[in-house]
């Protein structure tokens, strides 16, 4: 990993905060969560296709940008800056499993599109409360040359908006991973009350016809935990664009905000907060680039991605909630939009696991618990 990023590396990123200052706002965030809106950021959507965004870490044959896994996380650190709609990234997701764990076939059906932005998806690989754990919630049989999917997943995200969702089932004592249909036969979709608003799913399926075509050979446990560990590092990168963000804010209003006559800033007890975060942040965008990084290498990386959660989820928790008491009182009312931040620091800080669900993948990987 680098220490200190390309000139390649600055201008993507600096292209990438032009587009999504332009064509993510605020009012864009706002106006998604509102309560039967349609959800899809259709001109955002378009923006990110013609920038190369959805094809960055996909081969040319496919259409994309023959990028690396760097470059989808410095779109991430803009996408949690700007809180861009999480449709973007689980549809890279959803390429970057079929990528993997695909075979050749299945990925000249689906990268091409997801390239083109013509196919959106989403991705049900692991226990969303613990990305080490990519036990099968679903089970299969055979059905011909197909197979039979039944089961129940919880808190699959953007399933409204995805045509494909990628899950893994139990099969004649192996793990497959099939390409699913939200709209098929004998799939309920219902969604789930949870914080920032909607956007994560319970899906249901009964005897769900798979084609031969959409599903994958046995798979590894190893090879579904290297994707699932890198999903997790993405998402880790994501939650510090988000405590970026927090934080400049925070700093802004310490500069702005006057009280007995001076900027609340130049208070040595505004400055050692400010000091803490930014501590904090730091070591957490190292720890989930170096992560990213590791996962990019086609590492396990279990330990760079249990390090790198531990360090984004208690960076985003104290910049966000640090924000929030620098701001005063009005920190706290939602017709700011500090709150936002705050919302999806929580989402993805939960999602692949808290701290402590971190803390025992290193423990397991350290060999200090039997598995």
């Amino acid at each position: 990993m680098k220490l200190v990023p390309s000139q390649e590396e600055l201008d993507l990123r600096g292209m990438l905060h032009d587009l999504l200052d332009s064509a993510c706002p605020t009012t864009l965030v706002r106006s998604l969560r509102e309560p039967g809106a349609d959800r899809f950021p259709a001109e955002l959507w378009k923006s990110l296709t013609a920038a190369g965004v959805l094809g960055l870490p996909f081969a040319e044959a496919y259409g994309g940008m023959d990028g690396r896994l760097d470059d989808v996380a410095t779109y991430l650190l803009e996408a949690g800056r700007s809180l861009a709609p999480s449709v973007v990234v689980n549809t890279v997701s959803l390429g970057i499993a079929i990528d993997r764990l695909g075979d050749d076939a299945l990925r000249s059906r689906v990268l091409p599109g997801i390239c083109a932005g013509e196919l959106r998806g989403t991705i049900a690989l692991a226990d969303p409360g613990d990305a080490h754990d990519v036990r099968p919630r679903l089970t299969a049989e055979r059905d011909g040359d197909g197979w039979r999917v039944s089961g129940r997943i919880d808190h699959v995200c953007d399933v409204d908006l995805a045509d494909r969702i990628f899950v893994t089932a139990a099969a004649d004592g192996h793990v497959h991973g099939m390409l699913l249909v939200p709209d098929a036969t004998g799939v309920e979709v219902a969604p789930l009350d949870v914080m920032g608003g909607p956007g994560q799913f319970r899906v249901v399926l009964d005897r769900v016809r798979i084609d031969a075509e959409d599903a994958t050979g046995p798979l590894a446990v190893d090879d579904l935990r290297r994707v699932s560990h890198t999903l997790s590092s993405m998402r880790c990168v994501e939650l510090v664009g988000v405590a970026e963000e927090a934080m400049r804010r925070a700093v802004d209003h310490a500069r702005e905000r006057h009280q007995f006559g001076r900027p609340i800033g130049s208070f040595q007890a505004a400055q050692h907060l400010i000091a803490d975060m930014h501590i904090g942040v730091q070591a957490a965008r190292l720890s989930a680039l170096a992560a990213v990084a590791a996962c990019g290498r086609g590492e396990l990386a279990v330990r760079e991605s249990a390090v790198a959660r531990m360090h984004a989820t208690t960076a985003a928790k104290r910049a966000t909630l640090d924000a929030h008491q620098l701001h005063g009182g009005m920190g706290y009312v939602l017709e700011t939009d500090l709150h936002l931040w705050s919302e999806r620091a929580r989402v993805l800080s939960s999602l692949d696991g808290t701290a402590d669900t971190a803390a025992a993948w290193l423990a397991e990987e350290a060999g200090l618990v039997q598995v």
